[in-house]
């Protein structure tokens, strides 16, 4: 109980207005007279209007209310409160809770007492189970992902060569068979084109010394891409040679206009390049579209600032860098055109073909491992919408329409989202023995008995009637699937279309399955053998949540199959289409070949997601509930108060600022603080290390005592890998460390031997360059490490380039340890420095990330309670409503699948801090998940039927008011208190309020609701006779469905007390539990 002088905890409770309904009750209204006949005993019992008010009254003044209840003795022990009428959906609700609660063995007792104040709530406290921790970590084993299932650990040097060997066969057989290989075709090309052009004599020495820029240029922007992605990374990568051109070239200027600037040369380059490198260094951040050009940029300075230093300046310089860069560009967009063009919708196509893969897969009932079909699913639901994007963002020569290819993304968006609803129940197509004959009797076990035999037989009629229907109707979508998938690819020119059986006849057939199915439901309505007694059958309530969404995923596969054969009808001829995101979008997003060549990929899908996300919840963050307290007016006395329900608050959106009135200083103010909480971002971390690291390797530069062997060894490549391999987010780990100088030295090594193989032979070079290359382009443009791939083309690149440039001087061997060197010490640098200053660990990232999605779960709990459920007249959820529920709902989903992708970056960090146990991690990711799923489950049940006849009754509502807020607040609470603890990495509480019994007290306070609706309507019943059976016969379809989709709501609002159980426990095998040397409670024989 919250005291006067207690801290006051606020919540965010939802607004229970008289005409608010109740979807855990069913149909019906209970009169002021019946209302009154309600026996004082139970929970909750109202008082009279005037005494409840004065009652509020007090209350607002610091005191608790008395109530009419009855002490409640152990779980185990209290007498039976359900009547007999009581529904199957609360007694199965009541066994799932006493299973929760099976090991709670003391009293709870309210002592005649409730919390009534707005703003508080009643938290019930249990005595905390103990964990098994065997048990818990035998399930947890269950949840982790693939990839931790494997034995030994990928830090392992056992596993290293096998690993090695057997990706080295993949490659082969990748290379041949599939797609990748002309990928890698058409980037060895545009490479080794350009090399062998600076291998020509002729072309070398009109190139001049930097000609190996030409090769570095094809290299960054290689013609491995779509020609859309090719023509805007060339214009990207100019423009961004240029700005770096000429910021240097006018670094250069100043520093040589007079003789004292001659003299403090190095002071004005280094200023110039401190200036240029923090802001590219920002915007590399966050405008992830201009990464190439960013990329260019960065390296046109660093050579026009660090190159050749001296302090007179040779313009010619600055063309020996910007025409092999342009040429190489020209090169391989010529490539990119005329050698198996990539046009932009293959990719497209090929996503789509996943997706509809992964459909079939999911249509496939029972499945073996449906876990895994249901997280590949939510791979597919994320996938699809990242390839709609990839085909908006590019220059495109396609027969799609953007808006047709957005439409069939939220298509087969929702086919996934239908697929996943989906209960699986195999006792469908099971084969059913004979029912044998089954005498009435009088007993009361008779009766037991015979009611065991009324379900059986409805659910043999059941399966009898609707199980052939199904399987034909299951199979029509997976045929309908597999031709709009080979439609698809047909359209966008990947597969031959086939002529017999067409799309056409699939939807037909589809549409006649789903005809077939309709009547035998209608014939299973009419059925004697299914009488109104099924609802109270839980197998025969399973049966119906299996079969029903069953019968909606046809809606979703039609609409998805209409579409998909709208678009073959149309016949539209390819075009050239320009990119259609929305330009403020675009900006921050690139396409796919970018994004990987980047390095960083799932890092960086991890923050991006986590950024959506936010902003998507920052709305329901701003929504602060408001008590009644606080809308009495300064002076106002509370006895003056309206007189309405107990809980009267409302929620209001905060405001974003308060300018102040008269304050002509406070905008500036805000202002101020908001450019300076942007530059605490990680933007201002990246620049800050990137330049820290540029400047400190460039300083040699601009020393005369070192200024000799700085450009003799082109050192100034140091600075270049600094720029290209340092991430804005993830610094890399020790073993990323070791494989990129391992590709440095290899790269080096490897290009001096190419040179010194046959004294300069031209042939003999571009042999060892063709050997080597291809693997490197491999790895870079391709695998999953894509900067130690760069790293070994730019180190052979150089080293040989260089060592044929000069003719072998000084020797061999100098040029190729020197440029090796540099590389390395430039790649150990950023790496270091990436590890001390704001490190990326992995398992911060997903202890944090857990926390944020508690929350989110918290807020999205509260959002569906009070727009769903508990809302007011006139405010019901309509299509916009369900429509951003879906896509708040899509962005967790992808929340979830990144937060398992980022797991499993931890088994890749050094253990020099603590050992890392991922099983409580998983097993709290897969519980969270639970939750949304049954949140899920919740809003979309809540849709499909309506109780406003009971929820017009006032003194229904009110009786329900406290245990709604109680049910609600105890989870919000605990919510908050795991994510809190999370983020802070601190111990939970143990003892922690138990939704459990705030569950079991709101469904106590409906069986007295539901005992007086059903006295109510069998009233009703013996009045209107014979009139209410005919009209029964054609509602019948309906309230079956009310009865089904009330049992999946509360079932699925009990599974998330239990879900959130499961969060409690692991949250404490991760964290560990706040606890005592000794608990009284111990002592006495209560423990746990």
């Amino acid at each position: 109980m919250a005291g006067e002088n207690l801290p006051q905890v606020h919540f965010k409770t939802p607004t229970f207005e008289p005409e608010a309904r109740d979807l855990e009750a069913t149909g019906g209204s209970i009169s002021p007279e019946d209302n009154k006949t309600k026996a004082p005993s139970r929970p909750c019992g109202e008082e009279s209007s005037p005494q409840r008010f004065a009652a509020v009254h007090n209350i607002i003044r610091g005191s608790l209310a008395p109530t009419y209840t009855t002490p409640r003795g152990s779980l185990d022990s209290r007498a039976p409160a359900v009547s007999p009428a009581t529904s199957l959906t609360a007694e199965n609700s009541h066994l799932q809770l006493e299973h929760l609660l099976q090991a709670v063995d003391a009293d709870l007792k309210g002592y005649g007492l409730e919390e009534s104040r707005d703003g508080f709530f009643d938290a019930p406290f249990n005595r905390p189970m103990k964990r098994n921790h065997e048990s818990l970590t035998r399930k947890a084993a269950d949840t982790l992902p693939d990839e931790f299932r494997k034995k030994n650990h990928p830090l392992s040097l056992q596993r290293f060569i096998p690993d090695q060997l057997r990706e080295s066969k993949a490659l082969f057989k990748l290379m041949g068979t599939s797609r990748a290989g002309i990928r890698l075709l058409r980037t060895f090309l545009g490479v080794f084109i350009t090399y062998i052009i600076c291998l020509i004599p002729a072309s070398r020495d009109w190139l001049g010394r930097y000609n190996y820029i030409m090769v570095v240029s094809a290299i960054f922007n290689h013609p491995g891409r779509a020609v859309g992605g090719q023509l805007e990374g060339a214009i990207l990568t100019i423009l961004g040679t240029v700005a770096g051109l000429g910021w240097g070239s006018l670094a250069l200027y100043v520093s040589t206009s007079t003789n004292s600037a001659q003299s403090g040369y190095g002071g004005i380059l280094a200023t110039f390049l401190v200036i240029f490198t923090v802001i590219i260094g920002w915007v590399r951040c966050d405008l992830i579209r201009l990464f190439q050009a960013l990329i260019a940029a960065g390296i046109a300075i660093f050579y026009t600032c660090l190159a050749d230093t001296s302090q007179s300046v040779g313009w010619k310089k600055v063309f020996d860098y910007g025409i092999p860069w342009v040429l190489g560009q020209a090169v391989c967009l010529v490539i990119a055109v005329i050698v198996f063009p990539d046009v932009g919708s293959r990719s497209l196509a090929l996503s789509l073909h996943d997706s509809f893969n992964t459909i079939q897969a999911g249509l496939v009932f029972p499945s073996p491992d449906m876990q895994s079909i249901e997280r590949k699913l939510a791979w597919q639901f994320v996938n699809v919408s990242e390839a709609v994007r990839d085909f908006r963002l590019d220059f495109t020569f396609s027969p799609f329409l953007a808006d047709d290819v957005v439409l069939i993304r939220n298509l087969t968006q929702g086919v996934i989202r239908s697929i996943l609803a989906i209960i699986p129940d195999p006792s469908l197509f099971a084969d059913l023995d004979p029912l044998a004959e089954h005498a009435p009797g009088q007993n009361t076990e008779s009766v037991q008995q015979d009611s065991i035999h009324r379900h059986k037989r409805a659910k043999q009629t059941i399966c009898q009637i609707l199980q052939e229907p199904t399987r034909i109707l299951i199979d029509a979508m997976i045929t309908s699937i597999v031709r709009a998938d080979q439609t698809i690819l047909s359209i966008s020119g990947q597969k031959a279309a086939e002529k017999e059986p067409n799309l056409s006849q699939a939807l037909d057939n589809l549409r006649t399955a789903k005809q077939t199915f309709d009547s035998a439901d209608a014939i299973l309505i009419a059925h004697p053998h299914l009488s109104s007694e099924y609802a109270k059958s839980p197998d025969v309530i399973k049966l119906f949540l299996f079969i029903h969404p069953v019968r909606q995923t046809v809606e979703t596969v039609e609409a998805l199959v209409a579409k998909v054969l709208e678009m073959e009808q149309a016949k539209r001829n390819w075009r050239f289409r320009a990119p259609s995101y929305p330009l403020n979008k675009g900006i921050m997003r690139t396409n796919a070949q970018v994004r990987h060549d980047r390095g960083g990929l799932t890092v960086g899908f991890y923050f991006r997601s986590k950024k959506q996300l936010d902003e998507t919840m920052s709305d329901v963050r701003r929504s602060s509930y408001v008590p009644v307290a606080r809308h009495a007016a300064v002076g106002q006395d509370l006895k003056d108060a309206p007189e309405r329900a107990p809980v009267i608050g409302d929620c209001q959106k905060e405001k974003e600022y308060d300018l102040g009135k008269g304050s002509s200083k406070a905008p500036l103010r805000h202002r101020v603080w908001e450019v300076l909480h942007r530059l605490q971002g990680f933007e201002s971390r990246f620049a800050f290390k990137v330049t820290l690291v540029i400047m400190l390797l460039s300083v040699p530069a601009w020393l005369p005592q070192s200024r000799g062997w700085w450009n003799n060894n082109e050192s100034w490549w140091a600075v270049v890998i600094v720029w290209t391999t340092m991430h804005p987010r993830v610094g890399g780990t020790f073993r990323d460390l070791a494989v990129r100088a391992f590709c440095a030295a290899i790269g080096a090594v490897w290009g001096g031997l190419a040179y010194a193989a046959d004294d300069g032979n031209p042939y003999v070079v571009a042999v060892f360059a063709a050997v080597y290359m291809v693997p490197m382009l491999y790895r870079f443009t391709q695998s999953s490490h894509p900067r130690s791939g760069i790293i070994g083309c730019l180190s052979f690149t150089v080293v040989s380039l260089s060592a044929y440039t000069v003719g072998g001087y000084p020797s061999v061997v100098t040029i190729a340890w020197t440029r090796g060197i540099a590389l390395i010490v430039g790649l150990v640098a950023a790496t270091t420095v990436n590890w001390v200053l704001w490190p990326f660990v992995a398992r911060d990232e997903l202890r944090k990330s857990l926390s944020g999605m508690l929350l989110h779960s918290a807020f999205l709990y509260q959002g569906v309670i009070a727009k769903y459920i508990y809302y007011a007249k006139g405010e019901e959820p309509g299509p916009k409503d369900i429509a951003r529920s879906e896509m708040l709902e899509g962005r967790l989903r992808e929340g979830f699948v990144r937060m398992r992708q980022l797991m499993e970056l931890t088994r890749h960090e050094m253990r020099l801090r603590a050992p890392f146990n991922p099983l409580p991690y998983s097993a709290l990711i897969t519980a969270c998940e639970s939750f949304f799923e049954h949140l899920v489950q919740v809003r979309q049940s809540s849709l499909y039927f309506q109780t406003q006849t009971l929820a017009s009754d006032p003194a229904t509502i009110a009786s329900m008011a406290i245990p709604r807020r109680d049910a609600v607040a105890v989870i919000l609470m605990n919510l908050y208190v795991l994510a809190c603890a999370l983020r802070a990495k601190k111990p939970v509480p143990r003892y922690l309020p138990s939704a459990a019994v705030a569950r079991m007290k709101l469904l106590d306070t409906m069986d007295v609701v539901e005992s007086e609706k059903a006295r109510r309507l069998e009233k009703e019943k013996e009045i209107e006779g014979e009139g209410r059976d005919e009209r029964g016969q054609a509602e019948g379809k309906g309230r079956r469905w009310a009865d089904v989709y009330r049992y999946a709501f509360s079932t699925a609002l009990t599974d998330i007390v239990e879900n959130l159980q499961e969060m409690e426990r692991y949250t404490k095998e991760a964290l560990g539990e706040v606890g005592w040397e000794s608990d009284p409670l111990d002592l006495i024989g209560f423990g746990g």
